[in-house]
C-alpha cells in the first residue's frame, strides 16, 4: 500500500512540473503603421500646460542679449578667409588654449575648423545663445592634436587647394596668382617642418571628416571637454561688440 502510495505521489509530481512548464512565446506577426506628425495633431492642453513654463524658460535663456553685432556676419564674404570663418577659429583659439595650457603646461598653435560647420550667418544686431545654436548645431567638442611637420605640410597644401575657405587662426598662408604657395606663417614664425604643432580642431574632423585626413596622423591628442557651441556662447558673454572682419590669415599676393 506505502508503495503504490510513493508511485502516485511521484506520479502526481511529473504531471505538475509537466504543467508548469513554461513555453516559449513565438513571435508570428508584426503589424505597423505610419502616423504623419503635422499641425493638424490636436495638442493635448494638459501636456502643453505642463511643458508651458519650462520652455518659457528656455527661451528666456536662449534669447537673453549676450553681445551685438554692428553687421551681419557671414562665411561667404571672402574667398580666402571670411568673417564668420575667423571669428569661429579666433573663439576656439582664444577659449580652448587656457584649458589646453592648465593640462598639458603647452599652447595651441594654430586652428583649422571647416567652412561646412558654420550652419548659418549671424545677423546685424543682438547676439544671444540662440545664435549660437543656430551658427553651431552640431555637438562637436574641441580636441587638440600634434602634427608632425610632414602633416601639417599635407594640411597646409590641403587648404591651398580647397575651393572654400576653411576657418584658421594662428597661421598665414600666402599664395600668389596661380594659387602657389609662397609663405606659411605660424604664431608670427616661419614654418618649421622638424618640429610638432598643435593643432585645435573638432573631434568631428579628427575622424577624417570633410576629408582632412591629416588629422588621422596625429602624434597625440587632447580631449577639450568643450563644445565649440559653448566656446561661442563664453566668448558672447566676455564680448561687447563682435565685429570679425575679412584679413590678411590666408592671402592671394597680386603679381608685381
Amino acid at each position: 500500500m506505502i508503495l503504490k502510495m510513493k508511485h502516485f505521489v511521484i506520479f502526481i509530481t511529473i504531471i505538475c512540473l509537466s504543467s508548469c512548464k513554461e513555453e516559449k512565446s513565438m513571435l508570428s506577426r508584426v503589424k505597423s503603421s505610419q502616423l504623419q506628425i503635422s499641425d493638424s495633431i490636436t495638442p493635448v492642453d494638459s501636456l502643453m500646460a505642463f511643458i508651458k513654463p519650462y520652455r518659457n524658460r528656455i527661451d528666456e535663456v536662449l534669447d537673453s542679449t549676450l553681445a551685438y553685432a554692428p553687421k551681419t556676419i557671414t562665411k561667404e564674404d571672402g574667398k580666402y578667409n571670411t568673417s564668420a570663418g575667423n571669428l569661429m577659429a579666433d573663439i576656439v583659439l582664444d577659449m580652448a588654449n587656457p584649458i589646453f595650457r592648465s593640462r598639458t603646461k603647452k599652447n595651441i598653435d594654430f586652428v583649422v575648423l571647416n567652412h561646412g560647420g558654420i550652419r548659418s550667418v549671424i545677423s546685424k544686431g543682438n547676439v544671444t545663445a540662440r545664435t549660437a545654436y543656430e551658427v553651431m548645431p552640431f555637438e562637436n567638442n574641441i580636441v587638440v592634436v600634434g602634427l608632425n611637420g610632414k602633416s601639417v605640410r599635407e594640411l597646409v597644401s590641403f587648404l591651398v587647394k580647397s575651393d572654400r575657405p576653411h576657418p584658421i587662426a594662428g597661421m598665414q598662408i600666402l599664395v600668389d596668382e596661380d594659387q602657389g604657395l609662397q609663405s606659411v606663417n605660424i604664431k608670427g614664425m616661419p614654418f618649421d617642418e622638424n618640429r610638432t604643432y598643435y593643432v585645435a580642431t573638432s573631434d568631428y574632423l579628427l575622424s577624417g571628416g570633410d576629408d582632412m585626413g591629416f588629422f588621422k596622423t596625429a602624434m597625440d591628442t587632447v580631449g577639450t571637454d568643450y563644445l565649440i557651441r559653448n566656446a561661442i556662447i563664453d566668448y558672447f558673454k566676455k564680448m561687447d561688440t563682435i565685429a570679425p572682419v575679412v584679413d590678411n590669415r590666408f592671402k592671394q599676393l597680386n603679381r608685381p
